[in-house]
């Protein structure tokens, strides 16, 4: 069985093990939060294990994680009695489908996730493309909103503005892009027309749907609260109006006094904890904002948009993804577990939810794709632009959440916006890549190019590309830039400071750079600055230090004794008779070895890194060792050969002698394994005379891979 195979039934089994060691069932505060923290366990791993299972099926986590969320709750495999739990690991308790405990982890990952959703609200394309996102957003929320209560005053025989009707109104309004934008970035059309227009549209969907979110629950609060059980076209309007000037009010202020905030917050929090503060200030307008009677959700992405222009809020995002990673999963599956399944199967409720699913999608296509047609699109342009608006999302799950904790929306409706949710972001990227296959521009005219320019440095290898780009972010962070360190297989930087915005990727031996044209010149001053700084200082290190002495001081023989090489060695690359006369033909006869057994992506791409580090300087050690090695982009993996060479062949060891045995390392330049640690473990064990002796005569491939097991 595969290793991730293994890590995947370890953990189902770790999960289904977990609640034979629980305690009993007890009304005891400390049984109750026993049993939280074992819900909390399976949880995060449900999570993961659904949101892996979606991402295979090339379809996003959040359909995983809900779909896992379902199986485990309480309408499903959460109510079967276990072990410590005669009730399931998750009972309904007192008619709520979920504990108070779980509630309050969902909430604050819905804050979170609107924080979030806040700071990566691009105001300059807002502004930019203020017109055409403006129209076509409106026009998605109306159609979006006014088809949904419509239908929902049909389907429930209420009034046309009944808090129930209101929810899911405004359910089927917020539009989740996320899939839309992997598909265009994957498709090469994110700066298209068609690209920008959708995501500036989404951005004011997303404002537009925060306000008719904030208007709603004005209007619910006072139908509440309301004996005669209705309200006047004029009390509606002033309920609007109260609500809308408190988002307003909120969302200007943080505007205005963004920088200050930040400035502030980096002053008391220092360069280390700012983010953290920044959560902080979050949670304390969320807060505010639910007393108002509104949501949480709402002040927490007035927080993340006021920051979002400011310096710090990449830097923010970055300190607070694995908050996000962690809490955001929860919330989905969460939302998942208070699904009933049983109800969304009853005719009625399917149908709606079909039915549902049908109109959320046509509002989005006929309300953001006609506008399209008077700002200069054509046909397919239009329709690229609706469809692309379809999915919904994680907003949408929130909105639902609320109605279902306030009692506003029943489980069959609850059910069926999950539905919907579910279809939507499934449907979207089959029917957007079908009109994309169409071809052909999507405008009446042809659009003018983007207006961000870039510039690649081809270096000479790898190795000095990340130095340069190293040195470069440095100098950047000392003329006061924020940077944001992306993981390092993605080798993207995002520098940031003010209105300047610089990013910075790293593809092998190129180095691109990428700005507005009118800050281009000041990245190129910087990028030669950096050059020269750096061009000196290697001269400093030549003049300084000798490598050759430095070589002669190398030994295997006191190395830490270390074992980790034999995770990576696989016995059927090890040669005990290798025939070649020289070290390019002894490295070139290992190469073929891994290739032969398929552990390489590029033979020649190897070859080549492996041969261009041994040029550099010999790899020759002393007791007739050699250890060629390289990090190549030719691997997916570290991989290993080792071979033996009775005669011995001229590798310019350190003491002179000849290099009996040869052990080539390769690792993916990418990947954060580690490479001179599994040198220096392999090292150790070679630096024994007797495991030497027994190699030089070692009868089977099989033999040597015993011996470098002792």
């Amino acid at each position: 069985m595969a290793p991730k195979k293994w890590l995947i039934a370890g953990i189902i089994l770790f999960v289904l093990a977990l609640p034979v060691f629980a305690q009993s069932d007890s009304a005891d505060p400390t049984a109750q939060i026993t049993q939280f923290i074992f819900q909390l366990a399976v949880i995060i791993f449900v999570a993961r294990l659904g949101g892996m299972a979606a991402e295979a099926i090339s379809q996003p986590s959040v359909l995983g994680e809900l779909l896992a969320g379902i199986i485990i709750g309480p309408f499903a495999l959460g109510a079967i009695p276990l072990p410590g739990f005669p009730s399931g690991l998750f009972p309904i308790n007192g008619g709520e489908s979920i504990s108070m405990m779980l509630q309050a982890f969902a909430n604050v990952a819905a804050i979170i996730l609107l924080f979030s959703s806040g700071l990566q609200t691009d105001l300059d394309m807002l502004m930019k493309y203020s017109v055409a996102g403006s129209i076509v957003g409106l026009g998605g929320v109306i159609f979006s909103f006014g088809l949904g209560i419509v239908l929902g005053a049909f389907f429930t025989h209420e009034a046309l503005f009944a808090p129930i009707n209101l929810f899911i109104g405004i359910m089927s309004t917020a539009t989740s892009v996320g899939i839309t934008a992997r598909i265009l970035s994957d498709r090469k059309k994110m700066d298209s027309p068609e690209g920008v227009t959708i995501l500036a549209a989404a951005v004011f969907d997303d404002v537009l749907g925060i306000i008719l979110l904030a208007v709603v629950l004005g209007i619910v609060a006072v139908l509440e609260g309301s004996k005669s059980g209705g309200l006047s076209a004029g009390a509606i309007v002033g309920i609007s109006a109260k609500a809308f000037g408190l988002w307003l009010s909120f969302t200007a202020l943080g505007l205005i006094f963004s920088r200050k905030i930040s400035t502030f917050l980096k002053k008391i929090g220092g360069e280390g904890h700012f983010n953290v503060l920044a959560l902080g200030l979050a949670f304390f307008i969320a807060g505010i904002f639910e007393m108002q009677g509104l949501s949480m959700i709402i002040g927490a992405y007035i927080v993340g948009l006021s920051l979002s222009k400011t310096e710090i809020s990449f830097i923010i995002q970055d300190k607070t993804k694995v908050l996000f990673e962690l809490f955001v999963p929860i919330f989905f599956v969460v939302m998942g577990m208070q699904v009933q399944v049983s109800k969304i199967l009853e005719p009625s409720v399917l149908i709606f939810g079909l039915v549902f699913t049908v109109v959320a999608m046509l509002a989005k296509v006929l309300g953001c794709g006609l506008p399209t047609l008077f700002l200069g699109f054509n046909k397919i342009g239009a329709l690229r632009i609706g469809i692309g608006m379809i999915p919904r999302g994680e907003v949408a799950l929130i909105i639902a959440g609320i109605g279902l904790s306030s009692k506003i929306v029943s489980q069959e409706y609850f059910g069926a916006s999950i539905l919907m949710t579910i279809l939507t972001t499934i449907a979207a990227p089959i029917l957007l890549n079908l009109v994309l296959d169409r071809g052909g521009r999507g405008t009446i005219k042809k659009a003018k190019a983007t207006t961000s320019e870039e510039f690649v440095v081809d270096l000479p290898n790898s190795e000095l590309a990340e130095l340069l780009s190293s040195y470069l972010l440095a100098d950047l962070q000392r003329e006061g830039f924020y940077v944001q360190l992306m993981s390092i297989s993605d080798d993207i930087s995002h520098i940031r400071k003010g209105d300047v915005s610089i990013s910075m990727k790293i593809k092998e031996k190129k180095l691109t750079l990428e700005a507005a044209p009118e800050d281009l010149s000041f990245v190129r001053m910087m990028l030669y600055e950096t050059m020269v700084k750096l061009d000196a200082n290697l001269d400093k290190l030549k003049e300084t230090y000798d490598p050759s002495a430095m070589r002669r001081e190398l030994t295997v023989n006191n190395i830490r004794k270390d074992t980790t090489f034999r995770k990576i060695l696989d016995p059927r690359c090890i040669d005990i008779n290798m025939r070649a006369a020289t070290k390019e033909e002894a490295i070139e006869e290992l190469v073929s070895l891994l290739d032969s057994v398929h552990l390489l992506k590029d033979k020649d791409k190897v070859l080549a890194d492996v041969l261009e580090r041994e040029k550099s300087m010999s790899t020759g050690m002393q007791n007739g060792i050699a250890l060629p090695h390289a990090r190549t982009s030719g691997v997916d993996k570290p991989v290993m050969a080792i071979g033996v060479h009775t005669q011995g062949i001229d590798f310019q060891t350190i003491d002179g002698t000849p290099a009996h045995i040869i052990a080539l390392i390769a690792s993916s330049e990418g990947d954060p394994a580690p490479h001179m640690q599994i040198l220096a473990s392999l090292g150790s064990t070679l630096g024994s005379d007797i495991v030497r002796e027994q190699l030089l005569h070692a009868k089977t491939r099989e033999g040597a891979a015993e011996i470098l097991e002792l």
